[in-house]
C-alpha cells in the first residue's frame, strides 16, 4: 500500500507534494517505535489509561521532579540507541534538498530529540530553533508548537503538514489548522483526523516523486 488520501471535512487542500513546510513527530515517526509506555507507567506509578506528561504535571513538585528524572534517564538510553524508521532519512533529506522548511515537534525533551536526530543521521538537517520538545511548547495534542512554527516561518497553518504516527500528532495538526499525514500506523488509524496516510516514509517519498497526490475530500 502506498500513500493515500483519507476522506475529510477539509476543502481545497493542495497536493502533498505542493506543501513546503513540514513538521515531524520524532519517536515512532522518524524512528522505530521502542517506547514501552506500559513499562513507563508502571515504573512511575501512573494509571495505565492516563497521559504520562499530564499526570506528571499534576503531581507535587518534589514528586514530579523525581519522576521526570527517571523518565529522562530512561528516554536518554532509548535516544542514544535510536534507529531510523523505514524511509525516514531519505524523505527528510529529499525535502531538505528541495528547500522545504522542516521542524520537529516531540513530546520528548528537546535535548533528547537532538540526541535522537544524531543517532539516526539527521542532526545536520534541522535548525536548533526548529526542534521543539515538551518544555518549549505545550505537549501535543495542544497546537502551541505548530502555532510557533507558523509564526516563525511566516506561513498560514494551511500551508503546513504535521507528520506523525499517533492520534496526538493528528489532533495537534487539526487544532492548529494544518494538514496531517499519518505514517507507520497499522489499521484504520483515526481516518477522521488524517488528511493522508502512508505505511511508512518510503512510500511518502515515492508518492512525492511520482505524480502529485491530490487528497480526495467529502463535504
Amino acid at each position: 500500500m502506498g500513500l493515500s488520501a483519507v476522506a475529510s471535512a477539509e476543502v481545497d487542500a493542495p497536493s502533498l507534494s505542493a506543501l513546503r513546510h513540514w513538521v515531524f513527530d520524532l519517536d515512532g515517526t522518524l524512528t522505530e517505535a521502542v517506547h514501552d509506555f506500559v513499562l513507563i507507567r508502571r515504573a512511575l506509578d501512573i494509571p495505565l489509561d492516563a497521559d504520562i506528561l499530564a499526570h506528571l504535571a499534576a503531581l507535587p513538585a518534589s514528586e514530579a521532579q523525581d519522576k521526570h528524572a527517571w523518565l529522562m534517564q530512561h528516554e536518554r538510553a532509548l535516544a542514544e540507541a535510536a534507529t531510523a524508521a523505514t524511509g525516514a532519512v531519505a524523505l527528510v533529506r529529499a525535502l531538505h534538498a528541495r528547500g522545504c522548511r522542516l521542524g520537529i515537534l516531540t513530546r520528548n525533551a528537546r535535548e533528547l530529540a537532538v540526541v535522537t536526530l544524531a543517532a539516526i543521521g539527521l542532526a545536520d538537517v534541522f535548525d536548533a530553533a526548529d526542534v521543539l520538545g515538551r518544555d518549549e511548547a505545550a505537549p501535543k495534542p495542544a497546537p502551541d508548537g505548530l502555532h510557533y512554527f507558523a509564526a516563525r516561518w511566516a506561513v498560514p497553518p494551511a500551508q503546513m503538514v504535521m507528520v506523525g504516527d499517533y492520534r496526538f500528532d493528528l489532533e495537534c495538526g487539526r487544532a492548529a489548522g494544518t494538514h496531517t499525514l499519518l505514517v507507520n500506523c497499522v489499521g484504520d488509524g483515526w481516518p477522521a483526523l488524517a488528511t493522508w496516510r502512508s505505511p511508512d516514509c518510503a512510500a511518502v517519498l515515492a508518492g512525492l516523486d511520482a505524480a502529485p497526490v491530490q487528497a480526495a475530500y467529502s463535504a
